[in-house]
């Protein structure tokens, strides 16, 4: 039996389009001689709907959309994962179609609600098991969370089950795949069933999907496996419950994964939200300097406008760093001083201001200047803003408020400053566009004279390591002391990470790639007492 994975992008909402997005991955299977194609979690929605599943003519349209596609499918069993609605309760499922009609139908039971996922709010688990036999094989159905426990999958075993179906829509963080692995080799111990896990690929606001679906043998050993970040249709052959040996893309090493998450994550909220391009504000430093290449690898060259605003503090080196990518990566490059505005508003403001002395004040103009520009340039062009920000100085507040904080994309908001580098070099190992000096010189706003970022942090790798134990880890401030920090930094830093809630909020989305990013992961009060102890 020749068995298919689609491996498919999918848009939330585009019911039609998913379908027929499905429909295509059967024809193409059933082209190649496939007679069972297996599809990810809610394909024929996209992941997650969320409160589109509150609608009760989003649901009626899903089921109308289900049983059309059902009348479609001709010659291949399909199993596509679709919301049932079923009596008033929504169900998170996965239908079997055959021969035009929906012949069985599983409910998901095990609904996850810690980090991004919040299913309870939306579905009602299900308790019965779904097998149905195809070419004298029972396959059982389960949906990504059940798989982490025993007990769902214990009831598609009981049931008859022979061979597992995992349909997923598993959102990429850092060494998830290694985590997949180990559930499906749990089950496998468990049951004595081989698997087939199949998963979502494609961005979806701050969560991508990175594919990597794969097939799995009563051994625990791989029999095939898709790559990551793209679409993709395999195929497995399948003889008295054991698969052939078949192709296994290796998983990409982590700062490749990284990188490809990041364009993949660009790449789908611009095309898919309708963008024709970006605009980009260029300053000779190195978050800027990724981004734009992210941004270019994503999108193409055509697609991207890198923006230099010079002020007077402003160093020639960057204005010439800034040219040298711009040159490097052939894009549309301009410059615009800032410093007749600048002035605008010092004037304007100086009878308030009463020769008060400069502080972050005037640095926050500069920066809201920028912001103002780009986003004229966004509106005038119908672009949109890729800000440029990494996850550290999201974390302590190191950024302005309708300034550099000003877009409608974040590309690095969860990158902190140490992987920027790492990613920057991942990136020139492909081939330079980041001129050397960008990556070695220490990093600065240029807000005002002389200025670098360690005037008021600590070193980025601490900094990256407190942030990670107490934003990602939820370790206390003594506990991260015990690790071996000084209280100085300790303190500064969980200050600073709860003081600057409040901006955290008003960032635009960005993707998602370590275990816990300032998004859907955490939920932290703005207005809060609650102080912790050193």
């Amino acid at each position: 039996m020749k068995i298919a994975l689609a491996q498919i992008n999918c848009l939330v909402g585009d019911l039609e389009g998913n379908a027929a997005k499905i429909l295509d991955y059967a024809n193409r299977a059933k082209a190649q001689g496939a007679t069972l194609l297996v599809t990810p979690e809610l394909a024929l929605t996209g992941y997650p709907p969320e409160d589109l599943l509150l609608r009760d003519g989003f649901l009626s349209s899903c089921l109308d959309t289900l049983h059309a596609l059902a009348q479609q499918v001709s010659g291949i069993t399909v199993v596509a994962g679709h919301p049932d609605w079923v009596e008033d309760q929504r169900f998170n499922a996965a239908s079997v179609l055959r021969d035009g009609k929906v012949i069985a139908t599983y409910h998901k039971h095990k609904l996850p609600n810690h980090t991004v996922f919040d299913e309870v709010r939306y579905f009602t688990s299900g308790t019965d098991a779904c097998v149905f036999e195809h070419e004298g094989v029972k396959f059982g159905i389960t949906i990504c969370a059940d798989i982490w426990e025993e007990a769902p999958v214990w009831r598609v075993k009981e049931a008859g089950a022979q061979v597992l179906l995992a349909l997923n829509a598993s959102p990429y963080h850092m060494n998830k795949q290694a985590t997949r692995h180990e559930a499906i080799r749990e089950r496998i111990r468990e049951t004595g069933m081989p698997a087939i896990y199949t998963n979502l690929v494609g961005g979806q606001d701050e969560l991508v999907f990175d594919g990597m679906s794969f097939v799995m043998n009563r051994d625990g050993k791989l029999a095939c496996q898709l790559a990551a970040f793209e679409e993709a249709l395999g195929f497995v052959e399948l003889t008295e419950q054991t698969f052939a040996q078949g192709e296994i893309v290796p998983e990409p090493p982590l700062e490749a994964a990284v990188y490809g998450a990041l364009t993949l994550g660009v790449q789908d909220y611009v095309n898919k939200n309708g963008f024709k391009g970006i605009e980009l504000g260029l300053s000779g430093g190195i978050d800027s300097a990724l981004t734009l290449a992210i941004a270019v690898d994503a999108l193409g060259h055509e697609r991207v406008h890198a923006v230099m605003m010079p002020s007077e503090f402003t160093a020639s080196i960057s204005l010439e760093d800034a040219r040298e990518m711009a040159r490097c990566l052939d894009v549309r490059y301009t410059e615009i001083t800032i410093k007749p505005m600048y002035d605008a508003f010092l004037n304007s403001l100086a009878d308030e201001f009463n020769d008060l002395p400069f502080d972050t004040t005037e640095e926050n103009i500069q920066a809201r200047i920028r912001g103002t520009l780009l986003m004229a340039l966004s509106n005038k062009y119908g672009t949109i803003v890729l800000t440029t920000g990494n996850k550290s100085e999201m974390a302590v507040g190191y950024a302005t408020l309708y300034g550099d904080m000003a877009g409608g994309f974040g590309v690095l908001k969860d990158i902190p400053k140490t992987w920027v580098y790492k990613l920057s070099n991942y990136r020139n190992s492909l081939g330079r566009v980041i001129p050397q000096r960008v990556i070695t010189r220490a990093p600065s706003a240029e807000l005002r004279a002389n200025q670098t970022d360690q005037d008021s942090l600590p070193p980025y790798d601490v900094l990256d390591a407190i942030m990670e134990a107490y934003v990602e880890h939820d370790l206390c401030p003594r506990d991260i002391m015990a690790l071996g920090y000084r209280e100085h930094d300790v303190r500064r830093v969980v200050t600073l990470i709860d003081r600057n809630e409040y901006k955290r909020r008003q960032a635009p989305v960005g993707v998602r790639v370590t275990h816990r990013g300032f998004g859907k992961d955490r939920r932290y009060p703005i207005t809060s007492k609650y102080q912790p102890k050193f």
